[in-house]
This record gives C-alpha cells, sequence and structure tokens, in this order.
C-alpha cells in the first residue's frame, strides 16, 4: 500500500506540474532529421469502431517508451493483462487476465503478423506462447481483444487475444545496451527500398542476461529477420522470415522452507542444474487486395520449426530420493497453416453493412517426451508421443448501422479438431475428433456526447492436450474416462467507452465467464486433468489524460471474483486466480531532448487452494524510464526496474515437495519465485 501512496503522489505531481512546465521550444531540424513525433498517446481511438469496451489497440509509441525487463511485458500494455515468470527467462512467461491463471497462453491467443504463437499439446502447457523470438524495435503495434465476441479468433481466445504487426520499414539503427544484472544487449537492423516499390527490412539481435540468481541464468539469445513487404495493409504483400535461437539456466519456484532453513538464499536454487535450450524457425506470408471498390480478400500463410527441451525439478527429492525428480520436457514440432478472408461491404434501403467470410486452417505434427533426468542425464522415460493435430475453422460476421445510434455485430463460427497420438512407450494408439459451434454477438449504442454503449455476448473455447486421449492409471490400464478435447466458455459483457471531456478517454466493462471445466495440465505428470466446472465475474476501468502532447497520464484497474461452480462454499475458490490487476504510468515524449516513461503494475492477493487457507499476497512493481536526445540522431536511455526495491514474490504456489530427510510423503508447502531486484540498463541507440 505504501508503495502504491508513492506511485500515485508521484503522478499527481507530474500533472500538477504540467500548469507550470512548458516544452522546450524544438531546435530547426536539419533536412535529414528524423521526423518527431508531436503527441503523446499510448492507445488509439477506436470510438465509433471498435465492438466491446474491452478491446483496443497499442501504438508503437507507447511500446517504443514502455520500460520492459523481458520482451513478453510489453503486453502489459494491454489494460488488465499480467505477465510474470516463475522459472527462467528463455521460455515463456506467466499470463494474467480476468481472474485467469493463464499458465503460460491457454486461453490468451496470441498473433505476428497473423502467424499464431500459442502451441497445442505441448511438452510444458497447453497454449505455450513464447515470445522471445521478437524484438521490440520491430513492433508496430498491438491489437487485443477480450472474450469470445470475435469471430475470426478460434482457439485459445475465449479470454483474451492479441495481435503484433511488425514494421515493414525500419532507418538503420543500431543499438548497444548494458545493465546490472549481467544483461548485455546489442541490435543492429534497417530497411531499403527496392525496384517497384518493395521494401527489404532485415534486423538482428544479441542479448545476455545472468540475473540477480545464484546460479546465473547465463541467457544467450540471438534473433535474426528478414521481411520483404511491398504496398499497404489493405493493398499489398510481405513475406517473412524469422530464426531464433536461445539457452538458458533457470531458478524456478523454491521451497519457501528451504530459505528459511538457510539450505539456500533467496536467490538460490536447489538444484542449478535446471534450464532450457529454445529454438524457432517460421516463413509467414501476407497477401491482401481490394477485388472491388466494395470487396477485400486477404490472405496469410505460415511455416513454423520449433524446439524446446527444459530441465525443471519442482519437487526435488519426492519420487525419486537418490536421484532426484528432474525431468526433461522436449517438444519438436513442425506447424503449418493460413488463413482467408472475404469482406463485402454494401447497403441496403440506406443501411451500411459489411461480411466478411473466413476460413482458417493449422496442422501440428509433435514429437513430445518426458523423460527423469539427474543433472541433465536421462536416466528413463516416462512418455514418448508422436501426435498430429488438425483443425479447420470457418466464420462468419455481420456488421450493420442500422442507425446513427444503433451497430450491431453478429458473428457465428465453428472449428473441428482431429487428434491422433502414438503413444510410443506403451505402443498404445488414441484417435479423438471434436466440433464447437460458436454463435456470437454485440450490440453498440451512440455515440452520444462522445459516448457508446456496448452489450457482447458468445461462446468461445480451448483445445485441450491432445495426450489426454490415451490417459494411463498406475497399472498401466487405458481409462475409458477422456476429458473433452475442446473446452467450451460462455460469456457475456457490458460497458461503455467515453471522450466526453478534451483529451480524457474512459472505459469501463463489467464480465462474466463460465468454463465447462477448469482443465489442468500437469506438466511435470506431462498429463491433463480435466476439473471442475468455474464461472468468472469482474470490472474493468481504463482512463487515460493527455493535458499536454507531450504528457499523458493512464490508468488501468481490474477486478474479479473467480469461484468454481460445484462443491461446498469453503471449498470453490480456484487456485491461483487474482482478484486485482492493476497499472498506472506517465508517459512523456518530446519535451525538449526528454522522453520516458514512469510505471506501476500490481498484482492483488489470490488464494493458492482451494479452500483458501493458503494465500498468496501478490506482488507489486515501479519501473522507469528516461530518455535523452543528444543529437539529432543519437538517443541515450536508462531503464530503472524495481525502481522501490520490492522484496515481493512474482510468482508463489502451494504443493508438495520433499527436501533430504524430509518424510517420505513429502511436506505440502509454499514455493516461490521471488521478484527481480532493482537494477539498472543504459542503452544508447544510433540511426544513420
Amino acid at each position: 500500500m505504501r508503495r502504491t501512496s508513492i506511485m500515485l503522489a508521484a503522478i499527481s505531481a507530474l500533472a500538477l506540474a504540467t500548469g507550470t512546465v512548458r516544452a522546450a521550444e524544438p531546435a530547426a531540424a536539419s533536412p535529414d532529421a528524423p521526423p518527431q513525433i508531436v503527441v503523446t498517446a499510448s492507445t488509439q481511438d477506436v470510438l465509433g469502431t471498435a465492438t466491446t469496451s474491452s478491446e483496443g489497440a497499442i501504438t508503437r509509441q507507447e511500446i517504443q517508451r514502455r520500460p520492459a525487463y523481458r520482451v513478453g511485458q510489453y503486453l502489459e500494455a494491454i489494460p488488465g493483462l499480467s505477465v510474470t515468470s516463475h522459472s527462467g527467462e528463455g521460455k515463456a512467461n506467466q499470463y494474467l487476465l480476468r481472474g485467469f491463471n493463464l499458465d503460460h497462453g491457454t486461453d490468451f491467443a496470441t498473433f505476428v503478423d497473423g502467424m499464431p504463437v500459442n502451441q497445442r499439446t505441448h511438452a510444458h502447457g497447453q497454449g505455450y506462447t513464447d515470445l522471445n523470438f521478437l524484438m521490440p524495435e520491430l513492433f508496430g503495434g498491438i491489437a487485443f481483444t477480450k472474450g469470445p465476441y470475435f469471430a475470426a479468433a478460434g482457439d485459445f481466445a475465449a479470454v483474451g487475444s492479441a495481435r503484433l504487426s511488425l514494421v515493414d520499414s525500419l532507418p538503420p539503427t543500431l543499438s548497444l545496451s548494458a545493465g546490472t544484472v549481467g544483461d548485455r544487449r546489442m541490435f543492429a537492423g534497417g530497411s531499403v527500398a527496392l525496384r517497384g516499390g518493395t521494401t527489404l527490412l532485415g534486423a538482428g539481435e544479441y542479448f545476455h542476461l545472468d540475473g540477480p540468481w545464484d546460479n546465473p541464468d547465463n541467457l544467450r539469445r540471438f534473433n535474426g529477420v528478414v521481411r520483404l513487404s511491398h504496398g499497404t495493409a489493405e493493398d499489398g504483400w510481405s513475406a517473412t522470415a524469422m530464426a531464433y535461437s536461445g539457452r538458458w539456466n533457470a531458478t524456478t519456484d523454491q521451497p519457501l522452507r528451504a530459505v528459511e532453513q538457510g539450505l539456500i538464499g533467496r536467490f538460490g536454487s536447489l538444484d542449478p542444474s535446471d534450464g532450457g535450450i529454445s529454438q524457432r524457425m517460421s516463413l509467414s506470408l501476407r497477401y491482401a487486395r481490394p477485388l472491388s471498390s466494395a470487396d477485400q480478400l486477404t490472405t496469410e500463410i505460415y511455416g513454423v520449426r520449433q524446439h524446446l527441451t527444459l530441465w525443471s525439478n519442482f519437487t526435488h527429492y519426492l519420487d525419486d530420493p537418490v536421484n532426484g525428480d528432474q525431468h526433461a520436457q522436449n517438444d519438436r514440432r513442425w506447424i503449418a497453416g493460413g488463413s482467408l478472408a472475404l469482406t463485402h461491404r454494401f447497403a441496403t434501403v440506406g443501411i451500411e453493412q459489411t461480411l466478411t467470410l473466413g476460413i482458417d486452417g493449422r496442422f501440428d505434427a509433435i514429437r513430445v517426451d518426458l523423460a527423469h533426468t539427474r543433472r541433465r542425464a536421462v536416466l528413463s522415460t516416462d512418455r514418448d508421443d508422436q501426435v498430429e493435430e488438425a483443425s479447420l475453422g470457418a466464420y462468419a460476421e455481420h456488421k450493420a448501422q442500422w442507425l446513427s445510434w444503433l451497430r450491431t455485430v453478429l458473428g457465428l463460427r465453428v472449428d473441428r479438431f482431429h487428434v491422433a497420438d502414438h503413444d510410443l512407450v506403451r505402443a498404445e494408439r488414441g484417435h479423438e475428433h471434436a466440433a464447437l459451434w460458436q454463435p456470437k454477438g454485440s450490440i453498440i449504442l451512440g455515440p452520444w456526447a462522445r459516448t457508446e454503449f456496448y452489450v457482447s455476448a458468445g461462446r468461445g473455447f480451448h483445445s485441450n492436450d491432445g495426450r489426454a486421449g490415451l490417459v494411463t492409471a498406475d497399472d498401466g490400464s487405458t481409462s475409458l474416462v477422456r476429458p473433452p478435447l475442446l473446452v467450451g466458455a460462455t460469456s457475456m459483457e457490458a460497458g461503455l467507452r467515453s471522450n466526453l471531456m478534451r483529451q480524457l478517454t474512459l472505459a469501463a466493462t463489467v464480465f462474466q465467464i463460465d468454463f465447462a471445466s477448469e482443465l489442468t495440465y500437469s506438466a511435470d505428470a506431462g498429463q491433463t486433468e480435466a476439473g471442475r466446472p468455474s464461472r468468472r465475474r469482474g470490472l474493468e476501468l481504463s482512463a487515460q489524460y493527455r493535458p499536454l502532447p507531450w504528457l499523458e497520464l493512464n490508468s488501468n484497474l481490474a477486478f474479479s471474483h473467480a469461484r468454481y461452480r460445484d462443491g461446498a462454499p469453503a471449498t470453490r475458490f480456484i487456485e491461483d486466480a487474482p482478484g486485482f490487476i492493476g497499472a498506472a504510468g506517465v508517459l512523456v515524449d518530446n519535451l525538449g531532448p526528454w522522453s520516458g516513461a514512469l510505471t506501476w503494475r500490481r498484482l492483488g492477493p489470490h488464494p493458492l487452494t482451494e479452500d483458501n487457507s493458503q494465500r498468496s499476497p501478490g506482488y507489486g512493481e515501479i519501473n522507469l524510464s528516461a530518455g535523452y536526445q543528444l543529437t539529432p540522431r543519437v538517443n541515450l536511455r536508462a531503464d530503472i526496474y524495481n525502481l522501490l526495491g520490492s522484496r515481493d514474490d512474482a510468482a508463489d504456489y502451494y504443493y508438495v515437495s520433499r527436501l533430504p530427510g524430509e518424510p517420505a510423503a513429502g511436506v505440502a508447502g509454499i514455493n516461490a519465485h521471488p521478484l527481480e531486484p532493482r537494477s539498472l540498463r543504459v542503452t544508447l541507440s544510433a540511426t544513420l
């Protein structure tokens, strides 16, 4: 609470200062100087075009100014979304939104230029979303949605989605960074114009990070991108090749009692051999063309080759008192897919309408296994599966402007999945088919006095791990009770968006979402369990105020109430479901040579057990970024993470583990991963 008060006081002080501080007069720009940004804005104004009150679009400017310790945290610009980590910097982050612990991406669909990032039937969690292959300099913006109200969004999008766009051009840029926790980064990139209006862009990155850990992460990350583009997003094409390679050590969440007993320090690890290796290569193509003044065609095709190996030891000596419980999770896959959408605009008796018809398909060829290891050496193979998973989706969406104050958006989507699983250890095969119809709709009223009202309802889903079709018991028999392949979710929300006051944007949303089953995937056991039905209700508040062209104040507050819908009231608490996620910030740009941002984020207390007997206090953090334009082409920037030195935990869980000398059944306790302490990162960038 004290840190929150300090943050709010800092925001208030800057707001008061706007009455006395004047922006410096800009110096006369040289003919070849880069253009200046003269308006500060973190999100685009979507009044009059939005389908819901909770969707939006983050500008490139917000991404460039935002202090982010890890690349996945740029998504925290999305109101109500928290991005954290519980083990190592090379793997996917933890995502939390609308009272959901989305694990590594389940129920939050992420796309990069139309290419899906979420991984099905993954070794480390359904919907696994690793963004380490991205370079922030290439972000063009982020369009986000919440809820299953959008016909074009299918698997994993029931709670939310983010679509990241990449820039087509970039001035020749060289950037060097160094920090206090062993972080070093070099970025080089730029674009050139070719004949016929085609643009060639190339970029590369090397990043190293040790972190504060007693066993340094020693993260080594390499990224490369080559992109050809021509025309515009509505009439043009692009081809993008991306390559990523990373390897690291990992400090997972550790038993709190091990720290209290002095076995390890706060940043220590009981198994320093934990870590990972990840590689990703992709090729994506996008083509858009207006077929006439009323018709638009858009198509996307992609192919991905990905490999991940994770070595993790969460329970220590619970299952194997001699060698320990470290497991290696291996995931190797090929992915191919694409989408096609045709949009037709027309008018009937003066009513403007738009009809969009679309299809999308995807095929995953997966080899995924789980091995018992000791210091990364394989002792035995527990699971080894060869999975083929195919999906086909089709949708129709109709938009109509019935009156000057009445719009509707109606959609219908159907998805069909087929999974074939070959269990190589037990020599068993399983097949499963499933289809799901998803009606969706929104009514938009207004604008009146620059204010619109929205009511939305719809159905969505996430797919389950394909290996759940072969659920084996302890005696080796195959169970006939299978979790559903497609898990449905029904949601509704109502809200408003207002620009009633000049330079002030407000949004408020109340929502409810029901899941037929809280599916829990145990990454260590390599198996999915069908859980209990659940319901979440909540309120989201968002505000932006731009009192001056160079200054923005923003705040996002999200409250939620998460409960299982069955069982006794005392055991209906949903584990790891946050009741509050908050953020506030100050964005400064073009204040003479100065720019920067101050951001506060807070993940509120939440239950760790279904009876609420064990709770997490959550965490809070303040980050600061300050940049100075040394010359028209050279910029110096400093980022301070965890400015006030919070000693909170970034993630904590309650489960059974065993330390040497403890009972054979193990000890149930809190296992935590600390928030990184205060650190500094300095970046020098130059454009040619």
